[in-house]
């Protein structure tokens, strides 16, 4: 028996992998995050199979679903949205599979953050501007941030900065960023990508509180900043220029 957590992608079913899709369809028993997870993901699942939604479960209860499915001999899905690599709550569940002896595999998925670059069609490092992107979020109910993962230190680096779970503290990233950035940072909020009621609000620092309105974007919304998502006349990359020599290419003539 072993439990498949899976990176449900970001929100379209056709996104999720062809390994996740695959896993879901042998699984008899699938526990899915039914709050960010696409329903139509379901019908992967054999038939029969025993469809739990974990979204009002606790970790001691999603445990004794785990437990229930050793003790019958069951392969599980256990689906979360996005990719498993970060803000996914998976590491809590994967220490209490270890204190069980109970095998699991990892999957990895498209994260919100690629999605969301895809629907405003960017690239979110761009030679000279920015080559770097940091994922973070803001201290919330769920977990405190780390003392020194500050969102004006991570500004003062000029990265791209993908900011999870934190559209109800907007107005405070914009005052924490602006010292770095300035009010004309280009900024981005991306409710829902890939989902049928996806919503992109586009402005900058100085204005997207107001470009927001009353629109009022759930916690699934990703807040995207910096100087990459407005780049013009940068440089092109190296990477293919003619006179630039790579193994695959060999030396130009």
């Amino acid at each position: 028996m072993m439990v498949h957590f899976i990176g449900a992608g970001p929100g379209a079913a056709d996104l999720i992998t062809v390994r996740g899709r695959d896993l879901i369809a042998r699984c008899p028993v699938c526990l899915h995050a039914g709050a960010t997870v696409a329903p139509e993901l379901l019908a992967y699942c054999p038939p029969g199979a025993r469809i739990v939604d974990t979204a009002p479960l606790d970790l001691d209860r999603i445990e004794a679903e785990f437990r229930a499915a050793r003790d019958a001999g069951l392969d599980v899905a256990r689906l979360h949205s996005g990719d498993l690599s970060v803000f996914s709550a998976v590491a809590e569940q994967m220490r209490r599979l270890d204190r069980l002896g109970i095998a699991y595999s990892l999957t990895p998925g498209v994260p919100a953050f690629a999605a969301a670059a895809a629907r405003l069609g960017r690239e979110l490092t761009v030679p000279e501007v920015a080559q770097s992107v940091v994922l973070t979020r803001v201290s919330g109910r769920a977990s405190a941030m780390p003392a020194g993962e500050q969102l004006s230190a991570f500004a003062a680096t000029g990265a791209t900065l993908a900011i999870h779970l934190a559209i109800h503290a907007l107005d405070r990233i914009v005052a924490d960023l602006i010292p770095a950035y300035g009010p004309d940072c280009p900024v981005a909020v991306v409710e829902k990508a890939t989902w049928p009621d996806e919503r992109v609000f586009e402005g900058t620092l100085a204005d997207i509180s107001l470009r927001l309105g009353d629109a009022r974007p759930s916690r699934m919304a990703l807040i995207l900043v910096g100087p990459a998502l407005a780049a013009h006349g940068f440089r092109d990359s190296a990477l293919y220029d003619v006179d630039y020599v790579r193994r695959f290419r060999g030396e130009s003539t």
